[in-house]
C-alpha cells in the first residue's frame, strides 16, 4: 500500500486493499497504524476518505528501500475517459489534468503558498498582482463566506487541485476569456487555441495536442459522464 503512494496520488482505503490483496477492514486496521507511525496522512472529502503518503521524507525512505529490494511496482492508472479526465469543472472550479498542472505551476511560480495545516492555501503579494492581472478580484474572493482556497483531491488524477473561492474564480476567468469552453451537456471543458497559447505564455503549461484545439465529440451525455464524487 505504501509502494502504491509512491507516485504522489491519493488513493481511498478499498482501492489500496485492493492493491495490499487483504479485505477493506485489514487495510483499514494498517492505514490507521501507517498514521499513527506518521507514514500517511489522510483527506476527508465528503464523504470519501483519501489517504497520501506523509511526506517527501517516506517516499524517499521507500525508494531507498526499492532499491535494496530491487524490486519496481506497476503504475496506477485510471480508468476515466479521456476528455473528462483532461479537463472538467468540479463543482465550481476547475479539475482534471490541466487544473493539477495548473495547481503545481502557481505554487512553483510562488503564486500560492501552503498555510498549516497543509491543505490551505494563501495567495502571495506577488501572486495578488499577477491574478489582478488576469482579471481575479482576490480580495473580494477572500470576502466571501466560503473557504477561500484549498487543495481538493482530483478524481481522476489522484492530485490536488485549487478548490475553493479562489478555484471559481479562476474558472470563471478561464471562461470569460475563453480560455476553455464547457459542453452544454457535459461537465467536460475543451482548451481553445487561444487557451492553449496563454496558458503556455502566462504560466508555462504545456498542453498535449491530442487533449486541445478539437470540437467537442458528438457523443450522448449518457456515455460521456461518470458516476464519480467530483
Amino acid at each position: 500500500m505504501l509502494y502504491c503512494l509512491l507516485d504522489g496520488h491519493a488513493r481511498t482505503s478499498t482501492e489500496l486493499a485492493i492493491v495490499g490483496g487483504v479485505s477493506a477492514s485489514t487495510a483499514s486496521v494498517h492505514l490507521a497504524r501507517l498514521k499513527r507511525e506518521r507514514l500517511v496522512a489522510s483527506m476527508t472529502q465528503g464523504k470519501h476518505r483519501y489517504w497520501r503518503l506523509e511526506g517527501p521524507r517516506v517516499a524517499a525512505a521507500l525508494e531507498a528501500l526499492m532499491v535494496v529490494a530491487g524490486e519496481s511496482r506497476p503504475r496506477f492508472l485510471p480508468h476515466t475517459p479521456s476528455r473528462l479526465r483532461f479537463a472538467r469543472t468540479c463543482y465550481d472550479h476547475l479539475a482534471g489534468e490541466i487544473a493539477v498542472l495548473l495547481h503545481d505551476r502557481l505554487r512553483e511560480i510562488g503564486w500560492i503558498a501552503v498555510r498549516p495545516p497543509g491543505d490551505e492555501y494563501e495567495v502571495t503579494p506577488a501572486g495578488e498582482k499577477a491574478l489582478a492581472g488576469l482579471g481575479v478580484d482576490v480580495a473580494a474572493a477572500r470576502a466571501l463566506r466560503r473557504r477561500f482556497a484549498y487543495a481538493c483531491v482530483d478524481w481522476s488524477e489522484r492530485r490536488p487541485h485549487i478548490a475553493g473561492a479562489l478555484g471559481a474564480a479562476l474558472l470563471q476567468v478561464a471562461l470569460k476569456r475563453r480560455w476553455v469552453v464547457q459542453d452544454l451537456d457535459s461537465r467536460a471543458l475543451r482548451v481553445t487555441r487561444v487557451g492553449s497559447g496563454e496558458l503556455r505564455m502566462r504560466f508555462g503549461l504545456r498542453m498535449p495536442t491530442r487533449s486541445c484545439c478539437r470540437p467537442p465529440a458528438a457523443t450522448p451525455a449518457a456515455s460521456r459522464e461518470v458516476t464519480e464524487s467530483h
